[in-house]
């Protein structure tokens, strides 16, 4: 028997796996099958290429078995590549080595630094002494007539001496510490393979015994049983063109506990530079934490078959939040804790061309079938114009997916159909945000534009004062909002001059008795049967946004105020231009500006004074 200590820092990195780096113990499980699933994919590959090997008699397994007794132990056993003397010296021996000292120091100061090393056969592994005190190791090299045994106990040294075992392969024995009793148990061995390994490409067998009883319920004997436990099949690894749709289905509705079928699924799979294969699906309803910040990302990641993490939500950006799925890649690079994605190039060309082609499936949807778009717009409408503020280099094709509703027509617009729709002579895109639909509609604003047969698109989420804006133009026409000063000579400039003119004596009236509760007070060339509605600068916000950013907290905002757009043609205006009592004046012109301030569903800073001066009106 030959006794070697751990070279060089091995000791302190595996207090660092014990203790620091994994998050969840049961990972060593996942780390221990996926060693294995690497050993079978190595050896079904020299089968293939190495003329020594060609003949080998190969059914590629994975075995789990357990003894929940007074000593409880674990073991995972494979028949792929295995390991001879040297190489379990090496692999298990030397994780310490090529530059790992300053990989070890970076660690220390911050766990989240790259690392690729989780690939070796040998970190992952150390995993084991989370939940085991001690760890033998008997592997046979393919080709090899002698096997070995490495056994530690993870304190600084191991052993290594001649063994049996009848074919290649190697199999792990882990005697559980008392963190690792829970898991000499079949249940808890079953959900742990169908978390992390249920897509590995071999078959995983569980090995146990079940108690028989008879009819009286006395127990008559003991049947031991070996189980597959995993479907050893990934789904999305299967060609397109041998699946049908109910076999997407039944995925998603398996892997997602969701009960509706998906709107729609997108599978990919990728050869090339980066070899990776996504399946994504659009849910039918929006999951119900969708606008939590601390949302439950959809997508799962895969190494090679091998489950990494459902928790990472770097994988898509924030506005796909609500896609769900898979990706799966063969090349890559994680950090040595598998719970942290590396920021690598790998992940970044994977995430950009996964999100072009959801987009890309997203129009052709929108293109080819309008009635099942409507169904995705319908739940995930907000998200997407998330993307027009968040991601440049794709607003173009989200400019495309973004429906409104309208002034003219029922349901979901796009910017494309409203431009069709357009009077000839138009040249700008009108909009109206703020507010729900039903007060939005109300707006006294609509009426010029309705009267002069102009459509209106109407902005009902809360985010579209800020991502609009963003948009700017489409194919050359600027979108102007109505509730913006820069709209109101649009319709005609030069009513806009003659009103203007006409009603310069109420204007200067209004203006003095509101004072500093509106910016300015201009004659209103838009307006119907309404005496007066509120506006605002270009540059300044809404009131409603002024609202929701208060709501936010931002309560240290400076107080924007308001433009009055006055209707001329009102009675009301034309008693405040025939008056020269400044106490009546004075209360017409408040009530005016808190009646527009309450049509756009903007709540009185002080509604008592409100009631006061309307019921002074009353009385007179």
């Amino acid at each position: 028997m030959e006794r070697k200590k751990f070279k060089t820092e091995v000791t302190e990195l595996l207090h660092l796996i014990i203790h620091s780096l994994y998050s969840h113990k049961e990972i060593f499980l996942r780390e221990l099958i996926s060693n294995a699933s690497d050993a079978l994919d190595k050896l079904k590959y020299l089968t293939l290429t190495d003329e020594a090997l060609k003949t080998l008699s190969f059914t590629p397994k994975i075995d789990i078995t357990f003894i929940d007794g007074d000593q409880k132990t674990l073991t995972v056993s494979d028949n792929g590549i295995g390991m001879d003397h040297d190489g379990l010296a090496e692999d298990l021996g030397t994780i310490a080595r090529s530059g790992t000292r300053n990989f070890l120091n970076n660690l220390t100061e911050d766990q989240k630094k790259d690392s690729n090393l989780i690939g070796q056969f040998g970190v992952g592994f150390y995993s084991s002494f989370m939940v085991a005190d001690k760890v033998e190791v008997i592997s046979k090299r393919a080709g090899s007539d002698q096997a070995w045994k490495w056994s530690s106990d993870g304190k600084g040294s191991f052993t290594l001496e001649e063994a049996e075992r009848e074919s290649q392969g190697t199999t792990v024995l882990l005697y559980l510490n008392e963190e690792g009793a829970e898991y000499a148990n079949r249940w808890t061995l079953e959900r742990l393979v169908k978390r992390y390994s249920d897509h590995i490409a071999f078959p995983i067998f569980l090995a146990y015994d079940q108690d028989d009883y008879d009819d009286k319920g006395k127990k008559k004997g003991t049947t031991h049983k070996v189980e597959q436990i995993n479907s050893a099949a990934a789904l999305w690894r299967r060609s397109k063109s041998e699946l049908k749709p109910e076999d997407y289905n039944e995925f998603y509705k398996s892997s997602t506990y969701d009960t509706d079928d998906p709107l729609y699924y997108i599978h990919t799979q990728a050869e090339g530079a980066n070899n990776y294969t996504t399946l994504f699906f659009i849910p039918a309803k929006a999951p119900f934490d969708l606008y939590h910040a601390d949302y439950k990302p959809g997508v799962k990641l895969y190494v090679k078959r091998v489950y990494i993490t459902d928790d990472e939500k770097e994988l898509l950006p924030t506005y796909l939040r609500f896609v769900r799925g898979v990706i799966d890649s063969e090349d890559l690079p994680l950090n040595v804790s598998r719970e942290i994605l590396q920021q690598n190039k790998f992940m970044t060309n994977i995430r950009n061309a996964s999100v072009k082609k959801i987009l890309g499936e997203l129009k052709k949807v929108a293109e080819q079938n309008p009635d099942l778009y409507t169904k995705i717009v319908e739940q995930f409408n907000r998200p997407l114009k998330e993307g027009l503020y968040s991601d440049y280099g794709n607003k173009d094709t989200l400019v495309s997916l973004v429906r409104f509703k309208s002034s003219e027509t029922d349901g979901y617009t796009s910017l494309a159909a409203y431009k069709e729709r357009m009077k000839e002579d138009q040249k700008t895109i009108y909009y109206l945000a703020g507010g729900d639909e039903e007060t939005i509609r109300r707006s006294p604003l609509l009426d010029g534009y309705k009267k002069k047969g102009l459509e209106v698109l109407l902005m009902t989420d809360d985010i579209d004062d800020i991502v609009v804006p963003s948009i700017g133009t489409f194919e050359e026409l600027p979108l102007k909002a109505i509730n913006k000063s820069g709209a109101v000579d649009d319709l005609d400039k030069d009513e806009s001059k003659k009103k203007a003119k006409e009603g310069k004596s109420v204007l200067k009236k209004i203006k003095k008795a509101l004072d500093k509760r509106v910016k300015d007070v201009v004659a209103s060339t838009r307006l119907v049967d309404a005496p007066a509605v509120v506006v605002v600068d270009d540059n300044d916000p809404s009131v409603q946004m002024q609202q929701m950013l208060k709501a936010m907290g931002q309560a240290d905002l400076p107080e924007i105020t308001p433009i009055l757009e006055i209707n001329l043609d009102s009675p009301i205006v034309k008693k405040i231009d025939d008056s020269e009592d400044e106490d009546f004046i004075s209360d017409m012109a408040q009530v005016l500006l808190d009646q527009a301030l309450l049509n756009e569903g903007v709540m009185l800073k002080h509604p008592a004074e409100f009631v006061k001066r309307l019921n002074s009106l009353l009385s007179r």
